[in-house]
């Protein structure tokens, strides 16, 4: 069985808005419900965990839940980082789940082909991430301001969601780092602190997250191309 946790309980400053970026509108959907119907129509997804904040649950059971006719979708609360959150999902998933997606509320333009070739790479090899090779040079830059190196791009990727894991060994890395006070940028990091390799597959360059109001603009454009 493949779970989703949908990671929904930020805050989402750099957006500038009254209201979780998640519950903005593309084309007049919200970004959350683009997002939760990649998986509810996807064959491969047997159970969907939906992550959001204490004070926007009502919200969001009224809004999106109740608004679109989902059914069969649980609701986790967020907890203080994203790192927490997402384990308040692991600890909701179905106790058949054998490989869970973790994937970004935000991030509405993954596709079937990226779930399901995610999902294979993770049976396989335990851990999957989705990326794409970055376009830009990248500098290390320290804190006057100043160049300290210049990394070679052929070896860097810009790292999207989902990421997908063999459960029992996403719930291990999750509890060390819970008891170690490890806190790690993604769920990946998690899975390396364990001391395991990490599979990446090739996604696209449209499955953007939609973090400040440029990316709504990029996203309407998206959304007229499919």
């Amino acid at each position: 069985m493949n779970s989703v946790i949908i990671v929904s309980a930020g805050r989402g400053s750099r957006m500038k808005a009254d209201i979780n970026k998640q519950f903005l509108k593309i084309r007049g959907k919200e970004v959350i419900a683009h997002t939760i119907d990649k998986f509810y129509e996807n064959k491969n997804i047997g159970e969907i965990i939906i992550v959001v904040r204490k004070d926007e649950e009502e919200f969001f059971q009224g809004n999106i839940i109740n608004k679109y006719g989902y059914k069969n979708i649980k609701v986790a609360l967020g907890g203080k980082e994203r790192q927490d959150s997402v384990y308040n999902g692991l600890k909701n998933v179905d106790e058949k789940c054998e490989t869970v997606l973790i994937h970004d509320g935000a991030r509405p333009f993954v596709t079937n082909e990226i779930i399901e070739k995610s999902i294979n790479c993770a049976k396989e090899y335990n851990s999957a991430i989705v990326g794409v090779p970055v376009k830009d040079t990248i500098k290390i830059v320290n804190e006057n301001n100043e160049v300290s190196d210049t990394p070679n791009r052929s070896t860097l990727w810009s790292i999207q969601t989902p990421q997908v894991f063999d459960y029992s060994l996403i719930i291990r890395a999750h509890e060390k780092a819970k008891h170690d006070k490890y806190y790690g940028t993604d769920d990946s990091m998690l899975i390396e602190y364990l001391g395991h390799n990490v599979k990446v597959v090739e996604g696209c360059y449209n499955n953007i997250k939609i973090t400040t109001p440029e990316d709504l603009k990029i996203a309407e454009e998206i959304l007229k191309e499919n």
